[in-house]
């Protein structure tokens, strides 16, 4: 592997910028690549001796180049963009860090998208350079049954205190509104990897048993970033908006997948390792796509299942993680996860403190939390297989050449709003407009980004704790919070 600046592509081969290369997706990617010659890949990564350390992998590789910088530093993506031909921005601050420090999130996930829209922007031929953004489950929020199917388009709602998701939706927008002639965002949903089984961290107990996620391997989500830097892309593919998700064997309940895992690392019963009470009963996110399967058919990447992912990832386990069934379960329970519920960002260090915002989040009130109840009130979740669609607010059969004033009208209605911008141009998707709240907020925003991506008041949607009395307002966030599981015990 050759130091940053030492090494150029050879002739022919594609040039790809991956951002957050030392991260567990990042690494896959670059293990992918290792095995695509087609490709030469310049990975950016920070210069401290945790990220070097990760490249020792690859210092063998010919088609693999270190590129070390700092996101958040103009000058250092200007370097890292020049002469490359994707930009895969894998890099961001994630969850749990998110969550600790949102203000390093803030600079990171959204700086960074900033910095790499100007360094494209600033090329001679912008429109050489394809972006690749990438986005999160965590932008729609906690989608539970029944409604727990989603696509692009639906309502965004971060879950409270969840910055990383936040960031993620403002970049999603810097980059839908750029003006780059190539782009595209994925929202990437839980990616499966070994390093996630050995979390230690309080966001653990954030997870609703009665949640879903359409998870994805990381070596299927590796495939999908090589093959949407290759050359012959769709061209269709080129300004969207799409859900990374693994397809129907990858649809677990949250509570399936706490089995699975302790299944294989020989627990007999995982009831034992928690207090039921322990984890929150919402303001988590995921949610099963019903629109997974267009990327798959756009850029062919799924090959893993996840009975196969989760074994392989089980084998690689240190045997002290592997084996924790032999663990007495109440050491489990009294010694590491009990204090990890104490710990602050913890679902029961909310309660022993008395964080009433915290309480509202995770369980609708004190009092909805003491009435959970134990292991023998339990009913395992099973939420429908049968595909249900949110309405957008506007006549989907229409093709964009065909939406119009009325059309933008009719959406902004929905929404509880207006659309105030006196003049639209039918079939202009990309130019923004302006549109008011009913809130009175004021804000611009393409009809690509209102009616197809599901954005709509940044300033609404930042207020994560006023989604329910903003939805008396708007009919398509109310198709949401009507069905909100605090909702349903309170009318119960």
């Amino acid at each position: 592997m050759s130091t940053a600046g030492t090494s150029t592509p050879s002739t022919g081969q594609r040039t790809v910028l991956l951002t957050g290369a030392a991260g567990n997706w990042g690494r896959a990617t670059l293990r992918e690549f290792l095995n695509r010659p087609e490709f030469w890949v310049r990975a950016f990564a920070l210069p401290g001796a945790a990220d070097r350390a990760v490249f020792d992998e690859f210092a063998d590789a010919e088609n693999i180049e270190p590129f070390y910088g700092d996101l958040t530093n103009p000058a250092d993506v200007a370097r890292a963009v020049h002469g490359v031909d994707v930009v895969l921005h894998v890099g961001a601050v994630v969850s749990p860090i998110a969550d600790e420090n949102p203000a390093l999130a803030r600079r990171v996930n959204i700086g960074s998208m900033q910095n790499i829209i100007a360094a494209v922007m600033a090329l001679p031929d912008p429109g050489a350079v394809a972006v690749v953004g990438i986005g999160s489950v965590a932008e729609t929020g906690d989608r539970q049954e029944p409604r727990h199917w989603g696509r692009v388009g639906d309502p965004l709602r971060v879950s409270q205190f969840d910055e990383y998701g936040q960031t993620k939706i403002v970049a999603e927008k810097l980059l839908v509104e750029s003006g780059l002639p190539r782009w595209a965002w994925l929202r990437q949903t839980g990616i499966f990897h070994p390093g996630m089984l050995e979390i230690r961290d309080p966001i653990m107990t954030h997870s609703p048993f009665t949640g879903v996620m359409e998870w994805v391997s990381v070596e299927d989500s590796a495939r999908l970033l090589a093959g949407v830097s290759a050359v012959d892309v769709p061209e269709e593919f080129w300004g969207g908006i799409y859900n990374i998700g693994g397809g129907d064997d990858w649809r677990l309940t949250n509570w399936e997948l706490q089995l699975a895992i302790s299944a294989g690392m020989g627990v007999a019963d995982v009831r034992r390792w928690y207090d039921r009470n322990w984890f929150a009963t919402g303001n988590f996110h995921g949610h099963w796509y019903s629109d997974s399967d267009a990327l798959e058919r756009l850029v062919p990447f799924r090959r893993d299942s996840f009975a196969a992912t989760l074994a392989r990832a089980i084998a690689s386990l240190p045997p002290a993680v592997r084996n924790a069934g032999r663990v007495p379960p109440w050491i489990v329970k009294n010694f590491v996860m009990r204090p990890l519920t104490r710990r602050p960002r913890g679902t029961m260090h909310a309660i022993r403190a008395g964080r009433t915002d915290e309480i509202a989040a995770h369980f609708g009130s004190r009092a909805e939390w003491e009435s959970i109840g134990d292991w023998s009130t339990f009913v395992a979740p099973t939420p429908s297989r049968e595909v249900t669609l949110l309405d957008h607010g506007y006549d989907e059969s229409l093709p964009r050449e065909a939406w119009d004033a009325d059309v933008m009208r009719g959406a902004a209605r929905f929404r509880g709003g207006w659309l105030v911008s006196p003049d639209v141009r039918t079939g202009d998707v990309a130019t923004p407009l302006v549109w008011r709240c009913a809130l009175g907020h004021v804000f611009a925003g393409s009809p690509r980004l209102v009616l197809t991506g599901g954005h709509w008041c940044p300033s609404c949607v930042r207020d994560s704790a006023d989604y329910a009395r903003q939805a008396e307002h708007n009919a398509f966030l109310r198709q949401l919070e009507a069905y909100s599981p605090r909702r349903e015990r309170v009318s119960a």
